[in-house]
């Protein structure tokens, strides 16, 4: 996902975070400075569905305008990941088991 907070408050004048905080404080969300700074300086690893529902009131968009899928990512994700053993060709080494290093393969007993 591309977080647009920043792309969408220009869209409506708003171009530092002092300036978001008070729009967000009209609607009647109120979080501290740091955050507002936070959300406008990087891309949140995650956001209350509260606190995004807020930002959209206050900036008077949608979750689709602050948040915007990239499929290009997705795709190079889902080609990264591996293939099940089941899913793979004969003879192909897509998906073999790996023995761990130094291991005998048997598990130790749990203490009494």
């Amino acid at each position: 996902m591309k977080w647009n907070l920043r792309m969408v408050a220009a869209q409506r004048d708003i171009w530092r975070p002092v300036q978001l905080l008070a729009a967000f404080k009209e609607v009647g969300f109120s979080p501290s400075l740091s955050k507002v700074a936070a959300l406008w300086g990087s891309q949140p690893v995650t956001v209350r569905l509260d606190d995004l529902d807020m930002i959209c009131a206050a900036l008077d968009c949608t979750v689709a305008d602050v948040m915007q899928e990239e499929p290009e990512s997705h795709r190079a994700i889902r080609d990264e990941a591996p293939r099940a053993v089941a899913g793979s060709k004969p003879g192909s080494d897509a998906a073999r088991p790996v023995s761990r290093p130094g291991g005998s393969g048997r598990k130790s007993l749990p203490p009494n």
